[in-house]
Order: C-alpha cells, then sequence, then structure tokens
C-alpha cells in the first residue's frame, strides 16, 4: 500500500488533529508517543493523523462514562498511592526528610480533601456540581501553597510537591480506565478533563504561596522544610 502523502486531506497536522478531539498538542504528542493514537511522520519531520481514525473516537452520541469512584478510584485507593510514592520520593527531594510528623500530617489531610475533591469533580453530571467541587479542590490547592510558604518552602519546591501529587493521581486514572474497560472516547474525555483542572489547581497553589509570601508569612531558610512525603497527599 502506497504511504499517505502530507498533502493528503484524509490526514491531518497535530494542531488539526487536536481541534477535531478537542485537547491539547501537547496531550495528543503523549498519546502519541505511546502508541494509544497511530499517526505517520513526513520526511520533514512533522506528525499525521488519519482523519477518519480520529473521527472514529468522537461518536455523535458518547454515552456517559461510568463513575471513577464506582470503578474503584476511592480516596482510600489514592491515599495508599501517595504512602508508596513518599516512600520513593525523598531521595530527589531531601528537603522533605526535615519534617515533622505534624507536618506529615498537616500536608496529607489536605491532600486527602483535594483528591477527593478532584474525584467528585471528575464525576459530576451537572455543571453546577462540577463546578462546586473543582472550587473546593481550589481552595485546598491555595491552601497547601499558604501553608508550604508559611513553613519557608520556596515555589519552585511547592510546585515540586504539587508535581508529586500530580503524577499518579494521572497514573490511578489511566489504570482505572484501562482495568474497567473505558472506550477511547471515555479515556480521552476523563485524562484531559483531569488534566485541565490539575492546571487550574497548579496556578491556585502558586497564588497561594505567592499571597503567603507577600503577608511576609514564609520564614526563609536555605533548607526550607515543607511538603508531604513526596507531595500534598
Amino acid at each position: 500500500m502506497a504511504r499517505p502523502t502530507s498533502s493528503d486531506p484524509e490526514w491531518l497536522s497535530l494542531a488539526e488533529a487536536s481541534r477535531l478531539l478537542g485537547v491539547s498538542n501537547a496531550t495528543l504528542r503523549r498519546w502519541s508517543n505511546a502508541g494509544r493514537i497511530r499517526s505517520f511522520t513526513t520526511p520533514g519531520g512533522h506528525r499525521r493523523f488519519s482523519r477518519s481514525a480520529l473521527e472514529r473516537l468522537l461518536p455523535a452520541e458518547r454515552q456517559r462514562r461510568p463513575s471513577i469512584a464506582d470503578s474503584g478510584l476511592t480516596p482510600a485507593r489514592l491515599a495508599r498511592t501517595y504512602r508508596r510514592e513518599g516512600r520513593t520520593g525523598t531521595a530527589s527531594m531531601p528537603w522533605v526528610l526535615a519534617l515533622t510528623d505534624e507536618q506529615r500530617l498537616l500536608f496529607r489531610e489536605r491532600g486527602h480533601v483535594l483528591a477527593a475533591s478532584l474525584v467528585q469533580y471528575l464525576d459530576a453530571t451537572l455543571p453546577e456540581s462540577a463546578a462546586h467541587h473543582l472550587r473546593s479542590a481550589e481552595v485546598s490547592a491555595a491552601e497547601y501553597g499558604s501553608v508550604a510558604a508559611g513553613l519557608g518552602l520556596s515555589l519552585n519546591q511547592t510546585v515540586e510537591g504539587f508535581l508529586r501529587f500530580r503524577a499518579p493521581f494521572h497514573h490511578e486514572l489511566a489504570a482505572t480506565a484501562r482495568r474497567r474497560g473505558f472506550d477511547t472516547a471515555q479515556t480521552t474525555d476523563l485524562l484531559e478533563t483531569a488534566e485541565r483542572a490539575m492546571d487550574t489547581l497548579l496556578v491556585a497553589t502558586m497564588t497561594g504561596h505567592s499571597l503567603a509570601s507577600g503577608r511576609g508569612g514564609g520564614r526563609r531558610r536555605s533548607e526550607p522544610a515543607s511538603g508531604n512525603e513526596g507531595g500534598p497527599a
């Protein structure tokens, strides 16, 4: 079979394919790298995606995906995941070792509330309910940033701690989708919605830290002690 050409209208550029699926260029690039969506690369190094293959991922009437909480992604499961992550994360985040038990508990509690709000947000069926749960998660994220600043954690370290929370959450979402047999459209919707929410929460975390630092609430030390066993949860 002849290799398709980049000028063939059946084959879309990365930007065109991203718009068709309603996801970011970076997300589609990651899915392509992971083999979840097939593509070919032109001699000039540009990716091309089959329009018909992508359109098959977008049925006219999408079924509501199953509840992720009912599919097994519970706060308790997430807590176990974060504990495992925490045991391996301190090597790359040595400042975590300076945490007191009280500080660990403080951050874990905020992380648990944040994770629970995110699950409720992803499972919400009404826009008003989704907005409520996302706002609750934003409040928790801002509190994490504020507390981190108050304990002397730099903005970079605060963001590092948040990213330690973000990666396991996405991993558990993907694992749940595979385990429960979500179709491609449902998985795409779930992961993209979660990524947008995490971007919002990262901004809230940074804002909380900045506001607390601006009030002079943060102690400045060369080795700040704050965080949570590898992340806010």
